[in-house]
């Protein structure tokens, strides 16, 4: 056993302690502890760039323990049919620190009971040269949404167990972007889930063909309500107040009766009679009018379009009507006709199957699900045949001009424009707040060029 001699320097201590913040740090990401030393005052919560600034602080200034390279993040995915101490193994940890990392998780959690596909982030560092087990410096798990539970190596080598919560915020989100990839890809980055995207496209289907009219650099935005953790974490959103693209812009409104329409600065009502596009996110293949027939060979009357879509693509009612056919039709194959009013009819031909009870005298709403894609009939491939009627005459779904909808007058036009109102102003606060937010403006949560997001919080 060793004595402690005076002379020798006592800052021996301070790589394993650098390792030890270095690991912990890792593992943080943005969590905030829920927990205090009673003694000390509460200092204040660490923005995600401040935790950022000291994960690569300590990474960058730790000595590595003796023999071990500094620390990095390993992430682990459960995968079936195995244990969490075999997960563990995976990172190249020795067996005896995977148990004991297990064991001490299993304070906080059920270890056992565990689904494939669980994801963790193990924090280790490897053995110079390679050889031998890698040294675990800690492992975090996200238990919830706002949730994790930690274990991080202190300075003296004991595993020590920290269960980890974020704060959840109510706010309203303004977001600024521009399309690169997908328009679901952007949005996400803005923290818009995929429901607020598609609730989105659904609006603008009827201005907009997203196969045709968007091209990536288009701008967009949106004003939407979410939970939100400290560290810009979506966990729930909730309605769509606002969005813009190409110069289109809709705002929601809540009728005297309960109901929500989308209305443009007019306040007049922007959903179209039909649809342009009954197929989310489908490329038109085929126009309307003479081309060769692909099976027959010889130039015929295509008195539709096509949309081409993957096999069980859901199909939408292009508007509010009734279903008059629902039946196998020749070269149609499964054959779906919808009567709309003022003489209009939609009929959608090639599909694999129906929705589940849909029948002839169903009244349907328009966006709703109707059927399914497929390649029944005379058909080269999986596709929509889509066709639009007149007062019985096929007419060209690409351009013919449809009803309007209707336009808002009196009190519920005032109250329109005062929400209309309320909702510029956020919009307003949302474009000037990165500009502005070191003289108190609203926060910006997050920025990835060319994305701008401002949360205002309510």
């Amino acid at each position: 056993m060793h004595e402690f001699d005076p002379r020798r320097p006592t800052l021996r201590l301070a790589p394993r302690l650098l390792v030890g913040v270095a690991g912990f740090a890792a593992l943080a990401l943005g969590w905030k502890l829920t927990a205090a030393e009673a003694t000390a005052p509460t200092p204040p919560p660490l923005d995600p760039a401040a935790i950022s600034a000291l994960q690569h602080a300590a990474f960058t200034q730790a000595e590595a323990q003796p023999g071990f390279t500094r620390p990095e993040n390993i992430a682990v995915k459960i995968q079936p049919g195995e244990t969490f101490e075999a997960a563990v193994l995976r990172a190249g940890v020795a067996p005896d620190e995977a148990r004991q990392a297990v064991e001490t998780l299993g304070e906080a959690m059920d270890t056992v009971h565990i689904k494939a596909g669980m994801a963790f982030d193990a924090a280790i560092a490897k053995p110079r040269g390679q050889r031998g087990p890698a040294r675990l410096i800690g492992l975090s798990l996200r238990t919830g949404p706002a949730t994790a539970v930690t274990v991080s190596r202190t300075f003296d080598g004991a595993l020590r167990l920290r269960e980890m919560e974020e704060k959840i915020r109510d706010e309203t989100t303004v977001a600024q972007g521009a399309i690169t990839g997908s328009l679901y890809e952007s949005a996400s980055r803005l923290g818009a889930t995929s429901s607020i995207t598609a609730q989105m496209v659904k609006l603008f289907s009827h201005k907009i063909d997203f196969d045709r009219d968007i091209k990536p650099g288009d701008k967009f935005e949106l004003v939407f309500d979410r939970k939100v953790t400290e560290s810009g974490r979506t966990v729930e959103t909730g309605d769509l107040e606002y969005a813009e693209i190409k110069g289109i812009r809709f705002y929601r409104f809540v009728m005297p009766g309960g109901s929500v329409e989308y209305l443009d600065d007019a306040g007049k009502n922007i959903k179209g009679f039909l649809l342009r596009t009954p197929v989310d996110g489908a490329r038109m293949t085929s126009t309307f009018g003479m081309r060769r027939h692909p099976i027959l060979g010889y130039n015929r009357m295509h008195q539709g379009i096509d949309f081409g879509a993957g096999m069980g693509t859901p199909v939408l009612a292009a508007g509010d009507g009734v279903v008059v056919e629902a039946r196998r039709w020749g070269g149609y194959g499964n054959w779906l006709r919808i009567r709309h009013s003022n003489g209009w009819e939609t009929g959608y031909g090639h599909l694999s199957r129906y929705a589940k009870g849909l029948k002839p005298g169903m009244h349907v709403s328009q966006g709703q699900l109707v059927a399914y894609v497929g390649s029944t009939g005379a058909s080269t491939g999986p596709h929509l045949h889509y066709e639009t009627w007149l007062k019985g005459a096929r007419v060209n779904p690409v351009g013919v001009k449809v009803p309007t909808g209707t336009v808002l007058a009196g009190a519920q036009l005032a109250a329109f424009r005062a929400q209309k109102a309320h909702i510029d102003h956020l919009v307003d606060q949302g474009e000037s707040a990165d500009a502005a937010r070191d003289d108190g403006a609203p926060q910006k949560l997050a920025s990835a060029d060319p994305i701008k997001v401002a949360g205002l919080r309510r």
